[in-house]
């Protein structure tokens, strides 16, 4: 099947390519993202593969329309930047890949938290430096640290699990709890319990219109004075102001983020040699006890050949007219 494939890098058409020794399908990439613009690229194409950033509103899913697209595959698992019910309204199916590494995601998580609790980012860079005082880099002990995991789903699961091997208490919020977690690894609480009670707060729920900035400044005003706030999920589950706030009151001591609000116009590019326009995102690089990673938690080769290989099966599945396990249908 003819595949426009868009938003790729070479590591994506280095898996894709691989993965489709299996699957033969035609597959077209492009490096620029999709979006209304972009859009009128993909006529005649079946099928395209988009991922995070791509935006798919109402006009692009007009124009694929228009050019006789018939199903939008991301490779990704959130689906926040597609038009659902318009997709709905112009016959075009959608599907995702669930679960590429949730393991990739929850280590990632565990990297940021130690980074940022012994300092190892500036640690680093000192000793390159020939400076080894360690004054400025005193951490605390994971061990006995209460945890709170917002979302638990596999990848909360996950970072509750390793959490509980280095002895930390762990407390749990989400609208369906999972109770083979409850009854192994976590006592689930209200979010406002949650707050209040926990020093690392670690965000892995989905950015819906509910979750939209879940972190502003009612919540946290909740919560307790020097938390630790990890967020691999999406950009939008936080108020990115707010939190400014919160450093500079030193209410929130650490803070990790793989995912920003306005990432598409900066993760996945090189722009070294650019003057970065986001001021936002400038001052929260001005801040020594902030971390950030360029939407990098997915990336392990593991993920990326599941990546792959799912989103393939996917769309083999709809070439053959079968039902996919992966399509999203409630719109």
């Amino acid at each position: 099947m003819k595949v426009a494939v868009f938003n790729t890098k070479a590591y994506d058409q280095s898996f894709f390519n691989s993965s489709n020794e299996k699957y033969g399908h035609n597959l077209q990439f492009f490096e620029f993202a999709l979006n209304p613009q972009s859009a009128t690229l993909a006529s005649d194409f079946p099928v395209v593969c988009v991922f995070v950033n791509d935006l798919i509103n109402r006009k692009t899913i007009e124009i694929l329309a228009q050019g006789k697209t018939r199903l939008i595959a991301l490779r990704c698992a959130g689906f926040n930047n597609v038009n659902l019910k318009a997709a709905q309204e112009f016959g075009i199916g959608v599907v995702r890949v669930p679960a590429y590494s949730p393991y990739a995601v929850a280590e990632h998580t565990i990297a940021l938290m130690l980074t940022l609790n012994r300092q190892i980012h500036r640690a680093y860079n000192r000793v390159r430096e020939g400076n080894f005082s360690l004054n400025g880099l005193l951490g605390f002990d994971l061990h006995g640290c209460t945890v709170g995991i917002i979302g638990t789903g596999k990848i909360g699961r996950i970072v509750g699990q390793i959490l509980t091997g280095f002895g930390c208490k762990i407390l749990a919020y989400d609208l369906y709890p999972d109770q083979e977690f409850a009854q192994k690894y976590a006592q689930y609480v209200s979010l406002d319990e949650l707050f209040a009670q926990a020093n690392i707060i670690s965000l892995h729920c989905p950015l819906t219109p509910e979750t939209y900035h879940l972190i502003n400044q009612e919540a946290i005003t909740k919560m307790k004075s020097g938390v630790m706030l990890i967020n691999t999920s999406r950009g939008g589950l936080i108020d990115t102001e707010t939190i400014i706030d919160g450093l500079k009151s030193q209410k929130i001591a650490y803070l990790a983020l793989d995912v920003y609000e306005q990432e598409e116009n900066l993760f996945f590019e090189d722009l070294s040699n650019e003057v970065i326009q986001d001021d936002t995102f400038q001052r929260l690089l001005t801040f020594p006890n902030v971390i950030i990673t360029g939407h990098q938690a997915f990336f392990t080769k593991n993920a990326l050949e599941n990546i792959a290989d799912t989103t393939l099966a996917n769309i083999t599945d709809f070439e053959q007219g079968k039902s996919c396990p992966n399509e999203i249908k409630h719109f």
